[in-house]
């Protein structure tokens, strides 16, 4: 027994020796008692931990022996004295010859050399084991603890493995996480029942998982979906063993799944797999442990909230569950069912996910994050969101801009198109579905004159008076007689001599040179005006309309501006967006009330914009945000005077928020502002105009649902607002498909 239990051990040191950490600097020189429980062969078969993953934060042990935070903060889980959220890496504060750390949901721990625990963050449920409830925003000792190798930490409780084997626990126990036979909360460590020979410990949101040193894995407490591995769904207040699994290394703990890798190099999965988390190719949840598909030669795993992540002897990251935030890192935002390969990465020794983010160390010491950086969790040191201008990267001799929901188009001077943001439907047009931060040349296009973008698809005109369309189609959009998404351009059908295109959330409009008006797309609402509300997939002429020179399509309605200045709408009214003073959708075309002298228009998701030849603004629709300009937030059915403008040249409307470019090349703009969208420095809602900082020189702008664009009289392209997905073409994005270096190292 002890012969295989040593064999084991060796198996187990070989298998982290590339995360082993050795920290000399700060001890005594005399051994103190702890030191020398550290020569135990437990201890040096623990794996240094150098990096955690909490919900949103994320914590990196640096060779020093100092542990460093980015991310999240609002309890104080950072650690550095302040509860704001860090995306530049700070130091935790009074920590030194850290060994190892851990982050659960809003708390973070870290092992000191002489065997004692630190905990820092939420507190509620006495998660940190100081025996209070108190929040700390620097590192607090748990009480009682010594001999400390490794630590895991939970939605709201935490685990400690000591030298001797045994495992200690604190914080929430509503579902008896804690294995001390009860379900009440603890504030200081208590020890796990009936548990001996521990070398490794994992902490899922309600459930705790233990390796022994005979290769055995331990579970207790919440087993909804099977997360304990037991064959049941029966909660344990004491620790279970995980049935049919011997010679396990290492464990891991998402929210409601686990993981385990055998010595043998194979991933073994069980619990919740609504998002295929288990990587056994189905979403069927287990309650005894399945193989992870296809992976073989593993030595580390990870588990996130809903996503998981393996490291293979080879060095190669691999990846299966959630996706929504990219942190697959496989270069999309597509769930997978089983494992694929982490691009752009090698020599990986250890990995930790997060919520929706994820974070590998390589061999060369260096550390990368893909994933969510809603809280600046990657640690790359960006913001997500600007609310100043910003110039966008690699473009020059733009002559007009156009911004869909989380996407944006140039064209240049030579009649090319650029494409940046996101790109799930093609909607960049550069044959691929990858997201993009920085521009990329549409495929197969020249001479063109204007670019419309919808939500999900974009439009050219070229000079020849043809209209080409790529992206999101599952309404026709594209007008090419299909319902298929297309990753380049393809020509829409039957139209020539077309000047000018608009495009809606699912619709698309299109003025030919005599005046008539073209529509295609989504008609649930009768945004294409032919009098009906089927959907078509080629153009359909609008209805009754001759003479016009403009049109703008918001969300679900369109507009027209003919030549005699009077304005024309139909579509979606239940906000008043068509402004004949009723909230009744029109199928064909009416007139804007009361409104004359009109050049031009613009619409929002459910509001909409005109100037008029005297150079003042006129609103009307929805209003909850400010985005009509009045200075209430009383929506409108009829046209009202945006307050204090005069000389304006060009209009925008984004889904909550407008801009006008004014003669003297300033830009202004109201409305929603959480993503700083109105580039006046706040994130602060206006419902009156205010002009956006630092720009001149302005000939034209567009908006997209949470961002903005202009372009200068020198040909550069402004961005600012949202950056979800890179659709400001400058830096990082918020959510990055694909690694990038983190400054945690």
């Amino acid at each position: 027994m002890q012969s295989n239990a040593g064999r084991w051990m060796t198996r187990l040191l070989a298998v982290w020796i590339g995360v082993l950490m050795v920290v000399g600097c700060g001890q005594p020189t005399e051994e103190s008692e702890e030191q020398a429980l550290m020569g135990s062969p437990l201890w040096a078969a623990q794996s240094r931990a150098r990096l955690a993953a909490g919900s949103s934060h994320s914590l990196a042990l640096r060779p020093d022996g100092t542990v460093w935070a980015s991310g999240a903060n609002d309890w104080g889980q950072l650690g550095d004295g302040t509860t704001g959220n860090r995306s530049v890496p700070v130091q935790v504060q009074g920590l030194s010859g850290v060994v190892a750390v851990a982050a659960g949901s809003s708390h973070s721990l870290a092992v000191r050399y002489d065997g004692t625990v630190w905990a820092w963050g939420y507190n509620y449920y006495g998660q940190l084991g100081d025996g209070t409830t108190a929040n700390r925003s620097v590192p607090v000792q748990v009480q009682g603890l010594s001999g400390v190798v490794a630590v895991a930490a939970g939605s709201s409780h935490s685990l400690a493995v000591r030298y001797d084997g045994t495992v200690w626990a604190w914080g929430y126990n509503y579902y008896g996480q804690l294995g001390d036979g009860t379900t009440t909360n603890r504030s200081v460590p208590v020890q796990v029942t009936a548990l001996s020979g521990v070398v490794a410990v994992a902490v899922g949101s309600y459930h705790s998982l233990a390796v022994r040193s005979d290769g055995t894995v331990w579970a207790w407490g919440s087993n909804s979906s099977g997360r304990l591995g037991d064959g049941t769904t029966t909660s344990r207040l004491l620790p279970v063993q995980v049935t049919g699994l011997s010679g396990v290394v290492a464990v891991a703990a998402g929210s409601s799944h686990s993981l385990a890798v055998r010595s043998d190099g194979t991933v073994w999965a069980w619990g919740y797999n609504y998002y295929g988390q288990l990587g056994d190719g189905t979403t069927t949840s287990r309650q005894l442990p399945v193989q992870v598909t296809g992976l073989s030669g593993g030595v580390a795993v990870a588990a996130g909230s809903s996503h998981s992540l393996a490291v293979r002897s080879d060095g190669t990251v691999w990846a299966w569950g959630y996706n929504s935030s990219g942190q697959l890192g496989d270069d999309t935002t597509t769930g997978r069912l089983v494992p694929v390969q982490v691009l752009g990465l090698s020599g990986g020794v250890a990995v930790a996910a997060g919520s929706t983010h994820s974070l590998a160390v390589r061999s060369d010491g260096t550390l990368w994050a893909w994933g969510s950086n809603s809280s600046g969790q990657r640690g790359d040191g960006t913001t997500n969101n600007r609310s100043v201008p910003v110039q966008a990267q690699g473009l020059s001799g733009v002559v007009t801009v156009a911004a869909g929901s989380s996407h944006s188009l140039a064209v240049s001077y030579d009649g090319t198109v650029w494409a940046w943001g996101y790109n799930s439907y093609g909607q960049l047009g550069d044959g691929t579905t990858s997201n993009r931060s920085e521009p990329v040349q549409v495929q197969g296009l020249s001479g063109v004159v204007a670019v419309a973008a919808g939500s999900y698809h974009s439009l050219a005109v070229r000079y020849d008076g043809t209209v080409w369309a790529w992206g999101y189609n599952s309404y026709g959009q594209l007008g090419d007689g299909t319902t298929s998404n297309r990753l380049v351009p393809v020509q829409v059908q039957g139209l020539s001599g077309v000047v000018a295109v608009a495009a809606g959330s699912y619709h698309s409009l299109a003025v030919r040179y005599d005046g008539t008006v073209w529509a295609w797309g989504y008609n649930s609402y009768g945004q294409l005006g032919d009098g009906t509300t089927t959907n078509r997939a080629v153009p359909v002429q609008v209805t009754g309309l001759s003479g016009v020179v403009a049109v703008a399509a918001g969300s679900s309605h369109s507009l027209a501006v003919r030549s005699d200045g009077t304005v024309w709408a139909w579509g979606y009214n239940y906000y008043g967006q068509l402004g004949d003073g009723t909230t009744t959708s029109r199928a064909v075309p009416v007139q804007v009330t009361a409104l004359s002298g009109v050049v031009a228009v613009a619409a929002g998701s459910s509001h909409s914009l005109a100037v008029r030849s005297d150079g003042t603004v006129w609103a009307w629709g929805y209003n909850y945000y400010g985005q009509l300009g009045d200075g209430t937030t009383t929506s409108r059915a009829v046209p009202v005077q945006v307050t204090g403008l005069s000389g304006v040249v060009a209009v925008a409307a984004g889904s909550s928020h407008s801009q006008v470019v004014l003669s003297d090349g300033t830009v202004w703009a109201w409305g929603y502002n959480s993503y700083g969208q109105l580039g006046d420095g706040t994130t602060v809602s206006r419902p009156a105009p205010i002009q956006t900082q630092g720009l001149s020189g302005v000939v034209s702008a567009a908006l997209g649902s949470s961002h903005s664009l202009t372009v200068r009289s020198d040909g550069t392209v402004w961005t600012w607002g949202s950056n979800s997905y890179g659709q400001l073409g400058n830096g990082p994005p918020l959510y990055t498909t694909t690694v990038i270096r983190s400054l945690l190292y």
